[in-house]
């Protein structure tokens, strides 16, 4: 049994509630860890998908990107990722109506560079695209750094910019939507919704939308560790809750799975109740982080709760397990080259657009835009060895412009419209059937899992689906009386957020789980 008074109590055992409990621990302070479920890591976690074959697939969330290494060097966290060789495939027609494919590669500039040549016939086409990714690397110098700092104004970064370059970056990415910038640089429909793709996925939006929520979705995928890098974790995303649970069992941590928080009460100390399977327990502390979604900490702590539009979720979810690879029809990429990166799927920039109308009409779009990822072919370690020698491989599908508003009704007939939209987007892509790639389960079923924003709303408990818990924020505050806060502040002083629904939350980040810690550690040394 866990003593009945600490100094810090974390709400809910996900990546994040771990990173802020190890660098308590850490610090000297007594600390409890209440997670609802039996096991730990929430969304981030890896489970046998498909009990009939031995192979680890990460249920819900996708690769890293936005974890610092700053957090694995801190903590001595026993956690890897590794490069992929590809960095996108994208399936296109030429003029002729041939089938070909958009490489761009992670070890050869000159694959990548060749490529886009291929596609558009113009050399200015990749000296341009090479521009854009200069803008990215400026906006990512600025804001990167400040992730894991207190947070400051928008006006205090934009008056520490001196160059051209971080002017320009700025200027697109912060003040103007997306879509200006995207246009401005890239002048081919392929080439196009190929940026554009990281502005959506998780929220539904557009190149121009007005709440400038695409220009936030965006930072998200291209500053992580100062180069947006996307990686895969070597073991999966077990590897990485694995580590963290071993950091915090290692520094004393008191650890309760099957505990669900019931209530919490603020005064002089927290007050917080619970159940632990079928007894009704209680435990005193000097602090609370929350690390759970707007509406349980609404539940908590006695407040109302309504969905925002803004904080929709937009996305499926679908796992796949494959006997094989299929061949790509488009000519001279192989199905390693295609796969082993991020596989875009009727992800057009114009495409993209109608998807939107469709969906924001109430129509499933058809073509579905998605993207794919083949984490076997980086790191096979998720699989049992008898897999690997038979060929088997993961896939892990993101499905965009699928908002919670279109599955409300007839959710089950829907979510199967959108599974077959997306196989066939794949059969129009791939030279052969690619459901004959498969794998099947002892009933003959294929090897096939689908999460509609609905199903990871009651299986995660993340509002509306949303996989970054709210709409994605900045990078900076518009509120000064927030300048030099964390970002994880309630309006109860010794409460704080440690999950993704904090600022500069979101993602597979350890981000906020770190500023609820200094945000505790701070308060502390204040008195």
């Amino acid at each position: 049994m866990p003593k009945t008074h600490y100094d810090a109590v974390i709400i809910g055992g996900g990546h994040n509630g771990l990173v802020s409990a190890a660098y308590l621990a850490q610090a000297g302070l007594s600390v409890l860890v209440l997670e609802k479920k039996s096991t730990l890591g929430g969304a981030t976690t890896s489970q046998r998908v498909f009990p009939d074959y031995d192979a680890l697939l990460s249920k819900y969330s996708y690769l890293v990107s936005m974890f610092p290494q700053k957090i694995c060097d801190d903590l001595g966290l026993k956690f890897q990722t590794t490069r992929r060789k590809t960095a996108s495939f994208t399936a296109y027609n030429d003029c002729n109506g041939a089938s070909r494919g958009l490489v761009m590669s992670n070890v050869d500039e000159q694959r990548s560079k060749d490529s886009v040549f291929e596609l558009t016939g113009q050399s200015r086409d990749w000296e341009d695209y090479l521009k854009l990714l200069e803008l990215e690397k400026t906006i990512a110098d600025i804001a990167w750094p400040s992730m894991l700092k207190p947070l400051r104004t928008r006006d205090h970064f934009r008056q520490q910019l001196n160059s051209k370059s971080e002017l320009a970056a700025w200027d697109y990415f912060v003040e103007r939507p997306v879509g200006d910038v995207i246009e401005t640089f890239l002048h081919h429909d392929v080439l196009r919704g190929l940026v554009m793709t990281d502005a959506k996925i998780g929220v539904f939006t557009h190149p121009h939308d007005e709440s400038m929520v695409q220009n936030r979705c965006f930072l998200y995928h291209i500053i992580g560790g100062g180069t947006g890098e996307w990686r895969v974790p070597v073991g999966g995303m077990k590897s990485l809750v694995d580590s963290l649970e071993q950091c915090c069992r290692r520094l004393g941590v008191d650890i309760q799975t099957d505990s669900e928080v019931i209530g919490l009460d603020s005064g002089s100390t927290v007050s917080i109740s619970y159940r632990n399977k079928d007894r009704e327990c209680a435990v005193e502390s000097r602090f609370a982080l929350v690390n759970a979604t707007p509406r349980v900490f609404s539940r908590l702590t006695g407040t109302s709760w309504s969905p925002e539009v803004a904080n929709e979720g937009s996305v499926i979810k679908i796992n796949m397990l494959l006997r094989r690879l299929p061949r790509v029809k488009a000519a001279g990429v192989s199905s390693e080259e295609a796969f082993g990166g991020s596989f875009h799927i009727d992800e057009g920039y114009e495409q993209m657009k109608e998807s939107y109308r469709s969906a924001h009409d109430g129509q499933i779009p058809n073509p579905a835009p998605g993207e794919i990822y083949c984490h076997t072919l980086t790191d096979p370690s998720i699989l049992s060895k008898d897999l690997q020698h038979q060929g088997f491989q993961t896939l892990t599908l993101f499905g965009l412009d699928m908002p919670y508003r279109l599955f409300e009704a007839d959710h089950d007939d829907r979510r199967d419209a959108a599974k077959q939209l997306y196989l066939e987007g794949l059969d129009r892509i791939c030279d052969e059937s690619f459901i004959d790639c498969v794998a099947l389960d002892r009933e003959g079923k294929p090897c096939i899992e689908i999460h509609t924003p609905q199903d990871i709303e009651e299986e995660v408990g993340l509002d509306q689906g949303n996989i970054f818990h709210t709409a994605p924020s900045w990078f900076f505050t518009d509120d000064s009386q927030e300048s030099g806060r964390w970002g994880v502040e309630t309006s109860l002083p010794n409460v704080f957020l440690a999950g993704s629904s904090a600022v500069r939350g979101g993602a597979v980040s350890g981000i906020p789980g770190h500023n609820a810690a200094q945000a505790v550690l701070e308060r502390l040394k204040s008195g």
